[in-house]
């Protein structure tokens, strides 16, 4: 496969990704009466029943290519990219609201980005600038509009913020650190690394089961329960399953410092779904916002190119 086509191939899959991980912002608006704990615990009890289906076929032959050092991988990659950070992430949003989380995880791709720039392939921090300074832009540009009517954070709009940076900083750290044990196994696919991850998820879910029924006890009626159950599902597949595994597919396509611009569309994606969800049209601030991040992934793909035509 030549460079721009695996450049292509990896641009397509983040895009998927974003997509579908846009979804998880909507759903601790369409299940406001459950509480983090809960809608982490069924996500993700959901998500690794479905990996273990989904592995169980290529299970003995998998896992007996791990190692130790790869299971405790697996644990701490499980907590940073998928159970701390939807807990903060559903805090940050029943707290603040969709549009100050989308925010502040904005920033995402500026700390991965910088990162990845300190690698000795990657390319120079000077050519990485326009593209981070558009992203810059965008997570700017989405700020003031949140910002915007309002006389500074309460109480609760506080703690929201708190939440958010904490996911921030959980799921950068994953970033960085799943992309590079993709690139070290060689001998585990993509896609069954993001299955394992949703295995170990899974039983870290089935922890926070008791915690969740004890820290938040609230009464639910059936449809409720029904209308908790549905989301947990879908978003176990949609988002955990092949968004996961779309991403894990981008990881190995692309190099870090694009990985990192890759995530501004799970805030684009976040947004729209924000819109649909309000009933609303976006703002001017709102579509300018959109016109950089695909400025800055433009950008971030012209610094690649000479580096790929020299590897040619």
């Amino acid at each position: 496969m030549t460079d721009a086509r695996k450049s292509a191939l990896g641009v397509a899959c983040g895009i998927g990704a974003g997509a579908l991980w846009g979804l998880v912002f909507l759903v601790p608006a369409l299940a406001r009466d459950f509480g983090p704990l809960h809608l982490a615990a069924g996500r993700y009890l959901a998500y690794g029943l479905i990996a273990a289906t989904l592995l169980a076929p290529r299970w003995a032959s998998t896992v007996g290519r791990l190692a130790r050092r790869d299971w405790l991988a697996l644990t701490w990659l499980s907590v940073l990219g998928n159970t701390l950070y939807y807990i903060l992430l559903v805090g940050a949003v029943q707290l603040g609201g969709i549009a100050m989380t989308s925010l502040v995880i904005g920033f995402i791709p500026v700390l991965v980005t910088m990162v990845g720039s300190r690698e000795a392939a990657a390319p120079s921090f000077a050519r990485l600038a326009p593209s981070l300074l558009l992203g810059a832009g965008a997570v700017v540009c989405i700020g003031w509009q949140a910002a915007g009517g309002t006389g500074g954070f309460d109480t609760m709009r506080f703690a929201g913020l708190l939440c958010a940076v904490g996911a921030l900083v959980s799921w950068a750290t994953f970033a960085v650190a799943n992309s590079r044990c993709l690139a070290r196994l060689e001998h585990v696919s993509a896609h069954d690394w993001s299955l394992l991850l949703g295995i170990a998820t899974g039983l870290q879910a089935a922890a926070l089961v008791p915690l969740a029924l004890l820290l938040e006890p609230q009464a639910h009626d059936a449809a409720a329960w029904t209308r908790f159950l549905a989301l947990s599902g879908g978003i176990a597949l949609l988002s955990s399953v092949v968004g996961n595994a779309l991403w894990n597919r981008m990881s190995r396509l692309l190099p870090l410092t694009m990985v990192g611009q890759m995530i501004l569309f799970e805030t684009l994606f976040a947004l729209l779904y924000a819109f649909v969800w309000e009933a609303r049209l976006p703002t001017v601030l709102e579509m300018l916002a959109m016109v950089f991040v695909i400025a800055s992934v433009v950008s971030c793909l012209a610094a690649h190119k000479p580096r790929a035509a020299a590897q040619g």
